[in-house]
């Protein structure tokens, strides 16, 4: 089969030779086989009749690769092959993309010293086989040879040699390109195309590139292997500059005796191992660099929609035709994801994991109504900036997990024990603060440098903080969108994104910064500050316990939450005993000594996250009547394929909407009653530990965190609904 394709290829080239390219010359090629005993090589040297071209390893469209094959007395051997030199991309007639060579290359096997000791007296023969083409294609093959003797002997070529200084080789060997370590700005995913039938590698890169590099050469050349077929390279750009690339690649797992099928559970078991010639934008050097895919993405639609909607980087790319239906969706420009983005920080504002920071900060403004209109706008930009830096360092944190080969999505540091540990000691702090135990000092007491305490903007630069790592459990309308822009564009754009979700998260208080009166509806300063002041400690104590239920959850035993719950009441004695008991630096020391020592043991002890969920949140929604089962793709994907109504549920522990959603809606007695009189099987995805399979299945989708929620109707379509549902809209879906 493979034949007749090729020759329906190359057909073109014997049928419209035309008469002022039809000289062939008498030698298309000159060979020569070099020993390069300094380097324990053996250089085999091509040289090419002018404006002829033979092929590498991945000829392209068509064509055969250049091969070198060896023998020791007859008898066929392996020579470890080095790097093989960069190829040239051209478009041969009939619009043909080919990667190969023309002139003179050389191609280099290892051949130790203790491979010519081992083997004295014998024979090395070699037989290089080529497809040389212009205006028609010849095939060539070439025998060398030679007796191993020590230093190896003549090299003996049939035919045409050529003359190859050592110094020439020695350069060729030094330009060969070099294994890289991943680049750390070029993001890759390899999906199922939109027939389920094939694949795609989508890849981006988030640096700054010259697009003027890849006029005559590839972004991503990939090297061929058994079972893939790569179709040619799309480059599209977005409209920050941004470089996006998009290979089709045929499964021939069809075409095997026993056929490998493609899995249909995402897990690719053996992984798949993929080299590629990358030509690095950032200086425009070609190099050699490897991934292994362990996981498929199970449908690219999002990402096929998102890059369809790019624009072509070349003329001649839009005027390729494609094998993919169109999608219909409108095409949104980067202002309206960043649009998106700071409404959705906006709304964060009044979703409920933030209101008890929001009021606190009300509460400080309501403090500061006296002040000047300088100092009031001073509070709110230091608030602003903290919530600025810290989507910065969210931002951040999601590249180096990226750039480590981890699936990360919004409020993805919840998802670590040791980070929550902390969150809780923070606002238990705080709240105590509220109930009035202490106020906050500094190492140079009530006042530091001439500046009072109560002058200093840190409080609200804390603010800010806590309101932004409070706000990453809760999703919000126009948010999830924003938010796959981001965690599916490069680099810049989660920054873009995240700083734009600040903005908005910040900008009731960057408005009343700016105008001051826009607050004089609030009451005025007085006593009864001082009861809403501990109401507000209250609230923080609520919200501590909702982290301790979801710390409990991180952690695989019971002895780490006996612990912190330990550590608590030791902080909590050191604050009384300074305030109402002692204040002698000695005792006080002490006191908070012991609670101090035994948290560094809990950082320090192992707390997994990295598994995946025990089945206590399935087993706390059984007890409210529904059975739910847990998750896993082969249980989608059967309920798909036996087309049984299914309703399908993404949620955590620590996600705020999630538990609004099911108090709502999941936990109604309409619901209830609905899922009992449509026999309706229920799927729970626990994402509370991070777990890879449920993260790359989500993103898939299109989707970077919870909730999500879907159902398989009794046609076996999965349907998304989206981040908030109603019971109307599940019944709709059915």
């Amino acid at each position: 089969m493979k034949i007749f394709v090729l020759l329906s290829f190359l057909l073109p080239h014997f049928v419209f030779a035309s008469s002022a390219d039809s000289h062939i010359p008498d030698v298309l090629l000159r060979l020569q086989a070099t020993h390069l005993p300094s380097q324990e090589l053996l250089a085999v040297s091509f040289e090419n009749a002018p404006k002829w071209h033979t092929y590498w390893k991945n000829p392209g469209d068509a064509g055969m690769p250049t091969k070198v094959e060896f023998k020791l007395d007859g008898q066929a051997i392996q020579l470890v092959e080095k790097e093989w030199p960069i190829p040239l991309r051209y478009i041969e007639e009939g619009d043909i993309l080919a990667f190969g060579y023309q002139d003179r290359y050389h191609a280099f096997f290892e051949l130790p010293q203790s491979f010519i000791d081992q083997h004295q007296g014998k024979t090395l023969q070699g037989e290089a086989t080529w497809l040389i083409c212009k205006h028609v294609c010849i095939p060539g093959k070439r025998t060398f040879s030679a007796t191993i003797e020590n230093p190896l002997g003549n090299i003996k070529v049939d035919g045409e040699t050529l003359s190859v200084n050592e110094q020439e080789l020695l350069s060729a060997y030094e330009a060969l390109p070099k294994l890289a370590a991943w680049p750390t700005d070029l993001d890759i995913i390899l999906s199922m195309d939109s027939k389920n039938e094939d694949l795609v590698i989508y890849a981006n890169y988030s640096g700054e590139s010259d697009k003027a590099l890849y006029k005559d050469a590839n972004f991503l050349t990939p090297y061929p292997r058994e079972l893939l077929t790569f179709k040619r390279e799309e480059l599209r750009q977005d409209s920050t500059g941004l470089l996006y690339s998009r290979f089709s690649v045929d499964w021939d797992g069809e075409y095997e005796e026993p056929e490998v099928k493609l899995p249909t559970n995402g897990q690719l078991a053996p992984s798949i191992p993929m080299k590629f010639f990358f030509l690095d934008p950032a200086d425009g050097v070609t190099k050699v660099i490897t991934k292994d895919f362990s996981v498929l993405n199970l449908s690219n639609a999002a990402s096929e929609r998102f890059f369809q909607g790019l624009t072509p980087l070349t003329k001649s790319e839009s005027s390729q035709e494609t094998n993919y239906p169109p999608i219909q969706n409108e095409q949104r420009s980067l202002w309206s994801f960043l649009l998106f983005a700071f409404l959705g920080g906006l709304i964060l504002n009044v979703m409920p994991c933030v209101l008890p920071v929001i009021t606190l900060k009300l509460y400080g403004m309501i403090q500061h109504q006296n002040e000047s209109r300088v100092r009031i706008f001073k509070h709110n930009l230091f608030y602003t900036l903290g919530v600025l830096a810290t989507f910065a360092a969210l931002a951040g944190a999601i590249l180096i997990f990226k750039s480590a080969g981890e699936n990360v999505g919004w409020g993805f540091q919840l998802q670590s024990p040791r980070f929550v540990a902390i969150m809780i000691i923070i606002l238990f702090v705080f709240s105590l603060n509220l109930f009035g135990l202490f106020e906050f000092g500094t190492p140079g007491g009530k006042s530091l440098g001439g500046v009072k305490l109560k002058d200093s903007m840190f409080g609200d630069f804390l603010g800010g903080v806590l309101a932004t790592i409070l706000s990453t459990p809760c999703s919000a309308p126009f948010l999830g969108t924003a938010l796959t822009f981001a965690f599916t564009g490069g680099n810049t754009m989660i920054f873009l994104v995240f700083g734009f979700v600040g903005l908005g998260l910040a900008f009731p208080f960057i408005l009343t910064g700016i105008f001051p009166k826009a607050i004089s509806f609030l009451p005025k300063p007085g006593m009864w500050m001082d009861h809403l002041k501990k109401f507000l400690g209250l609230t923080l104590l609520l919200t501590l316990i909702w982290l301790l239920d979801v710390y409990g959850a991180l952690v695989d035993t019971s002895i780490p939450v006996l612990k912190l719950n330990t550590i608590l009441t030791l902080l909590f004695f050191a604050f009384f005993m300074r305030a109402k008991i002692t204040k002698r630096k000695i005792a006080v020391g002490l006191s908070f000594l012991i609670p101090t020592l035994m948290f560094a043991q809990l950082m320090g002890s192992t707390m997994s996250s990295s598994s995946t969920s025990d089945g206590d949140l399935i087993a706390t929604k059984q007890q409210a009547g529904l059975p739910w089962q847990k998750w896993s793709i082969s249980a989608m994907e059967q309920m798909r394929s036996s087309k049984t109504k299914t309703f399908i549920d993404f949620t955590a522990k620590w996600c705020f909407t999630c538990k609004v959603n099911e108090k709502l809606v999941l936990d109604s007695r309409e619901f209830k009653q609905f899922v009992k009189d449509e026999n309706i099987t229920l799927l729970l995805a626990d994402w509370t530990k991070r777990d890879e399979v449920i993260g790359n299945w989500l993103q898939s989708q299109g989707l970077v965190g919870v909730p999500a929620y879907f159902v398989i109707n009794e046609k076996g379509e999965l349907i998304n609904l989206g981040e908030t549902i109603t019971v109307d809209e599940i019944k709709q879906a059915f």
